[in-house]
C-alpha cells in the first residue's frame, strides 16, 4: 500500500516509522524538507530491507497552499501509480482564554486544522471513487474533539468540526474506510507552535518532562494499529484520560457535574497532564 502523511516530527514521524517496519510504501510530506529526509533515512533503516529509497517519496508541502493540493496529489500518483491511504496529520494546538481570542486566530486555526485537511481529503475521495479503489482516509483529531477542554476554544471547535466532516464522510461512503484518531496529551513539541489569542503569536513553551503524557513513539504505534484494523474512531492516552473520556462520553450528565464542581485550575491540570 502507498500512504501519504504529514510526517516531519512527533506523531507523524513515529507513525511513518511504524508503517515502514511493516513494509508500507510512504509519501512523507511537510514544510521542512531537511527533516523529512532524516525521517526517510530512519524509515529505511527500520524497514530492515522491506523498503528501498524509491519506496519512500519525500514531498515538501505546505498544507495552507490549498491551490496546489491537486498538483501535490498528482505528483504522488506519478511516482507510485496509485494511493491507498491518506493520513491527515497537519495541525496546530492552542492556549488562550475564551474571551480573549481574536476572530482572526479562529479563522487561521480553522484554515489549517480543518479546511486544508478537508480540501485534500476531498481530492483523495474523488480519486478513490474514480479509480474504483476502496480507499482509506485517516485524520488526527484529539481528545479535545470528543469533550471540550479549557484554554483551547478555537482548537476544540476545530476538532469538533473535523468529527463532523469525517463522520459525514463515514455516513455517505460506508464502503470507504475512514479513521478518526484521537490522541490525548503526548510528548511532542506541539506547544512551541501552538496558537494563542493573538494573530501571529505562538505559545512558545515546551512540554515538561514530568508531565504524564504518552510518548510520541507509543502514539505512533497505536495509530498504526488503528489504521491496520481500519478502526472508525478511537482515543488513546495515559490514565486517567481514557477513563475520563469513557465516563464523559457515555454519561454526559456526569461530565456537566464534573466540570461544574472541579475548579478551572484542576481542569487545566488534567488537560495538560501535570
Amino acid at each position: 500500500e502507498e500512504e501519504e502523511e504529514e510526517a516531519s516530527s512527533g506523531i507523524g514521524k513515529h507513525l511513518a516509522i511504524e508503517l515502514a517496519k511493516n513494509g508500507v510504501k510512504l509519501v512523507l510530506s511537510a514544510r521542512r524538507g531537511a527533516e523529512l529526509e532524516n525521517v526517510k533515512r530512519e524509515c529505511l533503516t527500520q524497514s530492515r530491507g522491506l523498503l528501498q529509497p524509491i519506496d519512500i517519496l519525500v514531498m515538501q508541502m505546505d498544507m495552507l497552499e490549498i491551490s496546489r493540493h491537486q498538483q501535490f496529489f498528482d505528483h504522488v500518483l506519478q511516482h507510485f501509480g496509485r494511493l491507498d491511504i491518506l493520513v491527515n496529520n497537519a495541525g496546530r494546538s492552542q492556549r488562550a482564554n475564551w474571551e480573549d481570542i481574536s476572530l482572526k486566530v479562529d479563522q487561521e486555526l480553522f484554515q489549517l486544522d480543518v479546511f486544508s485537511v478537508v480540501n485534500l481529503s476531498r481530492i483523495a475521495v474523488r480519486y478513490f471513487k474514480g479509480a474504483n479503489i476502496r480507499g482509506h482516509i485517516a485524520v488526527t483529531s484529539s481528545t479535545a474533539g470528543l469533550i471540550p477542554v479549557p484554554n483551547s476554544a478555537s482548537y476544540t471547535a476545530a476538532k469538533y468540526s473535523i468529527h463532523g466532516y469525517f463522520g459525514a464522510l463515514q455516513t455517505e461512503h460506508p464502503d470507504m474506510d475512514v479513521t478518526i484518531f484521537c490522541p490525548g496529551p503526548t510528548f511532542t513539541e506541539f506547544l512551541q507552535d501552538a496558537f494563542t489569542d493573538r494573530e501571529g503569536v505562538k505559545y512558545g513553551q515546551s512540554v515538561r518532562p514530568t508531565d504524564k503524557r504518552m510518548t510520541a513513539e507509543r502514539c505512533g504505534h497505536l495509530f498504526a494499529i488503528a489504521l491496520a484494523n481500519k478502526l472508525h474512531i478511537n482515543w488513546v492516552g495515559r490514565f486517567p484520560i481514557s477513563l475520563l473520556l469513557y465516563i464523559c462520553l457515555y454519561f454526559p450528565n456526569i461530565r456537566v457535574f464534573f466540570t461544574k464542581y472541579v475548579s478551572l485550575s484542576g481542569l487545566k491540570k488534567i488537560r495538560d497532564s501535570n
